[in-house]
């Protein structure tokens, strides 16, 4: 029997090891059970997590920085109280420099925006942004409802250019009670700090998802509002879009040779709140930890009792001439295919969970009635980011986690005397 097993070598052992995972039924299932539901969760939060990430992602691109933006160094030392006498690039050219930094290789787009504050007359909100776009340019490249994936708009038409037009936002909207048509009375400060009284007419209004901009801020051409605030031939920021989010520190390397020195270039990625989100990755994979953990713990008591009750049956192996390190083998490699089938049922649940849901954001004010993410850039909806790769991760680390821990009650099987355990 002895020189038998030994022809069969580790393929034995193997082979040993997944006949007894069927051995006791309601056992194995309790095991696969318990990491596929860590495994599971898991995938919830990764892909979760991963959709809130690129959810501000693509609010930062879109509404705050592009991939690269330029603006001047009193602009940005100031730039909480969106100041509009520091124009970027100042001295420059706006055209000729907009033209030049088209031709940098990997831009995709470039676009020149303003950014003020307004005061309102005759409406119950008082206070509110002016932004300054080239709505028709700037929507066919980006889409400016996330969620929906679209411009954005639900009801009329952006400002043409060059008009006394305006769009605002739905809960603007709202919450003023203003629609189409209507007049908006305002008060603005130009780059020569002198009062500057408009009343543009609403020709749209527009749902982004954000609640930044849905409630509190109003659209209007770039050229009018540069007019308006006597900018001249300048803008307050550029804006620039590479055709590969990757390429933003070549193209930020390349607009600094274009600009003044003193001018200040700021990559998408650099943005506060991207620091600060990706400064917590090591918190995520902690939490996926914990849940793996607990469901390890179900696989160490049960490999313990598997061993306890095998004290015979180890002690025949050993008998047979089977080495210590073979009979650990054995019963770790029993725990590694239970903790395999786990991890992949987990995978499966979260997978179609999660690529389901990556189709159907859900609004968190259709949860709350609140916009929750009013005061981070995050678009006001749940995202899943459906992927392979985090399926992967998953898998292996459920698979790794359990593994280890049942190395202990494996080891465990290697100290069992043949003798001994025959006698039990």
């Amino acid at each position: 029997m002895g020189i038998k097993y030994r022809q069969g070598g580790s393929r034995m052992i193997i082979t040993i090891a997944f006949r007894n995972i069927f051995r006791n039924f309601r056992r194995t299932m309790f095991c696969i059970t318990a990491v596929g539901i860590a495994v599971f969760f898991i995938v919830f939060y990764s892909s979760l997590i991963a959709g809130m990430l690129k959810s501000m992602h693509e609010v930062v691109q879109v509404f705050e920085l592009g991939h690269v933006r330029v603006v001047s160094a009193q602009y940005d030392a100031e730039s909480e109280y969106s100041p509009v006498q520091y124009p970027a690039a100042e001295g420059k050219s706006l055209d000729a420099l907009m033209r030049r930094i088209k031709e940098i290789p990997g831009v995709q787009a470039a676009f020149p925006r303003i950014a003020a504050y307004a005061t309102l007359q005759e409406t119950t909100l008082k206070h509110s942004a002016l932004w300054g776009m080239n709505m028709a340019d700037e929507t066919t490249l980006n889409n400016f409802n996330l969620t929906d994936k679209t411009d954005g708009l639900v009801e009329g038409r952006y400002p043409a250019h060059d008009s006394n037009e305006c769009a605002i936002g739905l809960r603007f909207a709202e919450k003023t009670g203003l629609k189409i048509g209507d007049r908006i009375p305002l008060k603005t400060v130009s780059a020569q700090f002198s009062d500057k009284l408009w009343a543009p007419v609403i020709t749209g209004i527009f749902r982004f998802d954000y609640a930044k901009a849905d409630g509190e801020t109003i659209i209007t051409d770039f050229t009018r509002l540069q007019r308006l605030l006597v900018l001249d031939d300048a803008t307050q920021q550029i804006v620039v879009y590479a055709d590969s989010p990757e390429k933003s520190a070549q193209i930020a390397s390349a607009l600094e040779q274009l600009v003044n020195p003193d001018d200040v270039v700021t990559e998408w990625q650099d943005q506060y709140w991207i620091v600060l989100m990706n400064m917590y990755e090591p918190v995520y994979y902690m939490i996926y930890l914990v849940f793996l953990v607990v469901a390890c713990l179900l696989i160490v008591n049960t490999i313990t009792m598997i061993v306890h009750e095998r004290i015979k049956e180890i002690g025949m192996m050993g008998s047979l001439g089977m080495t210590r390190g073979e009979i650990v083998q054995v019963f770790f490699f029993e725990s590694v295919f239970l903790a395999m089938a786990g991890a992949g049922a987990g995978v499966i649940l979260g997978g179609l969970l999660t690529g389901i849901g990556q189709f159907f954001p859900l609004r968190w004010t259709a949860i709350t009635g609140e916009d929750t993410f009013a005061a981070m850039p995050a678009a006001n909806a749940i995202f899943f980011d459906f992927s392979f790769v985090i399926l992967l991760r998953s898998w292996f680390l459920g698979v790794l986690v359990a593994s280890l821990f049942t190395l202990i009650p494996s080891l465990k099987s290697a100290f069992v005397e043949p003798v001994e355990a025959l006698r039990r």
